[in-house]
């Protein structure tokens, strides 16, 4: 009996190499697009219509059949609808984070996905086996890699994926593309969140949210020192969009009931320091996590890991302390634990502590 995979393809090259890959290992494989973008009033133009061109020319290639799967609807229900909440609450939402575990790895899986003995991306990741269970581990792209994102998949997932491309590095896998001649190999990534296309995240949440004038306020004295469009509109460590003068400013924290957003000057910095934050509904590859020692964290998609302690809560919260202070630590974000290059677990951040380090009189 023949394998069978469903391969998620986006019109860029790491998928279509992905793509290529697993039918390389003798996979029947079926491609699947699928079209998130929602159009309206507001998400007029449609992008996604290249991004479509760019998968049927790569499917005509490898001989591939493709399959569209509209879910707007459900994207905006999980997706949209989440990042709006986040906002409203004043903390920093992951919508990519989501879009992985609750689409890709969720209602893809659970509806379109379920014949087929794998699924196959094209994130730079990779996956082991340790202790019979799967662990996550880092791509040799230390830029690319693409754990964070994939961070809060259930264990059950991560064992029916695949991710071929994850042992290459973003030039390997170009060069890859030009050997296999597709016709994505010379293809720019795409930036930003998959459903905003070419719209800025400002106009985005200004159509949704609209605007509230409030008060920016200085951390340590209290003093008034502009006025904001709306608390929606800014993030800890956010420098831009400020309009102080006698900068640069930094979003240190933000008040969604009092519609408040205070902020530090570049030379008080180290006059505080946030490093706690509480880690809740992790998810853990290994039942042992977390073990009496000592993490590397990622609290945003970047190569920096930071060496942190890790104090266990509960079943699923922790508390996390940083060995450096970190200026753009916010609720909202997803913290992922490393350890040897593995991927261990991942959570989202519901509480940030701000340390003053100096008395201010």
């Amino acid at each position: 009996m023949s394998m069978e995979a469903a391969a998620l393809v986006s019109g860029g090259v790491d998928s279509s190499v992905a793509l290529a890959e697993i039918k390389s290992k003798g996979y029947k494989v079926k491609a699947f697009y699928l079209k998130v973008w929602i159009e309206g009033e507001f998400l007029s133009e449609c992008p996604w219509e290249e991004d479509l061109s760019y998968v049927r020319d790569v499917c005509r290639k490898l001989n591939v059949d493709l399959e569209v799967v509209s879910i707007q609807r459900e994207y905006e229900e999980r997706i949209i609808a989440y990042t709006l909440q986040e906002l409203r609450k004043g903390n920093t939402p992951s919508p990519d984070v989501l879009c992985n575990s609750l689409i890709k790895f969720g209602l893809f899986m659970e509806n379109f996905a379920s014949q087929f003995n794998t699924v196959v991306t094209g994130h730079y990741a990779q996956k082991v086996a340790i202790d019979s269970s799967w662990v996550l581990k880092k791509s040799p792209d230390k830029v690319k890699d693409q754990t964070y994102f994939l961070a809060t998949l259930p264990a059950k997932v991560l064992e029916k994926v695949e991710f071929p491309v994850g042992k290459y590095t973003k030039s390997q896998v170009r060069k890859r593309a030009k050997e296999l001649g597709l016709p994505t190999a010379e293809r720019k990534d795409s930036q930003g969140l998959c459903f905003l296309g070419k719209v800025k995240f400002k106009d985005f949440v200004r159509f949704y949210l609209g605007e509230k004038k409030g008060k920016i306020v200085e951390f340590f004295s209290g003093k008034i020192l502009g006025s904001h469009n709306g608390y929606w509109f800014f993030t800890s460590g956010q420098r831009s969009g400020l309009g102080l003068s006698g900068g640069p400013w930094y979003v240190i924290d933000i008040d969604p009931v009092e519609n408040t957003v205070f902020v530090i000057h570049k030379s008080r910095i180290c006059d505080v320091k946030i490093s706690r934050f509480v880690v809740e509904g992790v998810n853990k590859f290994l039942p042992t996590f977390p073990a009496e020692d000592r993490y590397e964290v990622k609290v945003r998609h970047s190569p920096l890991s930071i060496p942190a302690d890790v104090e266990k809560l509960c079943d699923r919260s922790l508390e996390v302390n940083l060995s450096t202070s970190d200026i753009g630590l916010a609720k909202g974000q997803f913290a992922v634990f490393y350890k040897n290059q593995l991927c261990l677990a991942g959570g989202v951040i519901k509480k940030v502590f701000i340390d003053k380090n100096v008395v201010v009189l």
